[in-house]
């Protein structure tokens, strides 16, 4: 038999996002070491759906408008100025936001290190005022982390029952109307990736040993992240692919909109570590993108030099790493100036993956490359020490 929505207890209970900072925060999250986005901006968050007078679809935090400005930035009314979190073509965002404004799922597809889940955990914040509701995809997740489990203890003692039930968090956000979050859903074995069939196209969850389901309410839907580069990919089947709208998020289009996104990025992360001001080691910035872009692309900035490309991805995220290794360096042990020597180590860990191959490879960029580069002494001598 079915059973009306009704019926599914939440599992906890979300205040608005308009509550502010304090509300709804444990005690703990202001030491949290990497607050969810809904603590971290939720003054943004508040302000904009203060000022947000545009329609907003069942369950919705926000308008779609206003989930749009959360993402892409921009200055309200009243002076308040929201942040930018993804920095990249507008359209890309707003095709994002409509998709989860329909019944249709999400999948965002792009190479490692494309921000695909801090977008996806942004969404989920903007639209339903929390992000948690997260399945992370394995080799080894199973079929219960998307649909449900059971508390054996329970169903032991009493047998299968609600009360023994463990829902998934899918299972909650159907109850709730809320978004879920699956994480790299291609590395989740197609079997169990297949589960999400039945929840994306009649949006009802069966539990065959209630005799019962769990029909989604309005406002439910599901952002799934995807990347085909990494090794254990597991390829979606054309029955699941048709049930969500995919967007790509490209790789940054020029290096000065990298260089935006890493030092945006990097500031964040220091503030909560205590490292010196991104500005001040703006320059080595510059370097290590610049890096990362011509061994990932095949040739230098200017175009005159063709080069071999390592075997890793050399992301946007691993520049940001090595920079905030580089910046850790600096204030712990250097003068809290963020130098070649400080970033040196790093590159030559991202770049270096396959010992014998990468080696060569960053071995004749250096020496064909940044040697011969004005101003770039300093960094060739440091990446010729770590690389002794």
């Amino acid at each position: 038999m079915s059973v009306p929505v009704a019926s599914v207890e939440p599992t906890t209970v979300r205040p608005p996002v308009s509550e502010g900072l304090g509300e709804g925060v444990s005690e703990s999250a202001g030491e949290a070491l990497r607050p969810h986005a809904e603590h971290a901006f939720a003054a943004e968050l508040a302000a904009l759906a203060a000022q947000d007078d545009r329609p907003r679809p069942v369950r919705w935090r926000l308008s779609p408008w206003a989930v749009a400005t959360y993402l892409l930035g921009g200055t309200l009314p009243d002076g308040t100025v929201i942040t930018p979190k993804y920095v990249g073509p507008r359209r890309i965002v707003e095709v994002a936001v409509t998709t989860l404004a329909t019944d249709r799922a999400l999948l965002l597809l792009g190479v490692p290190g494309t921000a695909k889940t801090w977008v996806s955990e942004h969404l989920a914040a903007a639209v339903s005022g929390d992000s948690t509701l997260l399945v992370q995809g394995t080799a080894g997740t199973p079929e219960e982390a998307i649909r449900y489990g059971w508390n054996y203890a329970q169903l032991l003692a009493h047998g299968p029952s609600r009360d023994a039930l463990v829902p998934s968090p899918v299972m909650r956000a159907m109850a709730e109307g809320m978004t879920a979050r699956v994480e790299e859903l291609t590395r989740i074995p197609a079997d169990v990736q297949d589960t999400l069939i039945t929840i994306l196209s009649e949006k009802v969850l069966p539990i065959p040993e209630l005799g019962q389901e769990v029909q989604a309410v309005r406002g439910f839907n599901v952002i799934a992240t995807a990347n085909d580069r990494d090794r254990g990919v597991n390829e979606l089947s054309s029955a699941l692919r048709r049930r969500f709208n995919t967007v790509v998020l490209p790789l940054p289009e020029s290096a000065d909109a990298e260089v935006d996104i890493v030092s945006r990025r990097v500031d964040q992360i220091g503030r909560s570590l205590d490292l010196p001001a991104v500005p001040e080691g703006i320059d080595e910035i510059r370097r290590v993108v610049t890096v990362f872009r011509e061994l990932r692309d095949g040739v230098t900035a200017d175009g005159r030099t063709k080069l071999k490309s390592p075997s890793g991805t050399l992301s946007t995220a691993e520049a940001i790493s090595v920079v905030t290794g580089g910046l850790a360096l600096a204030a712990h042990f250097g003068d809290g100036v963020l130098r070649a020597s400080d970033v040196a180590a790093g590159i030559l860990g991202a770049v270096v993956r396959d010992p014998a191959a990468d080696r060569v490879i960053w071995q004749e960029y250096l020496e064909a490359v940044v040697r011969e580069r004005d101003g770039w002494k300093d960094f060739y001598r440091a990446c010729r020490e770590v690389s002794a």
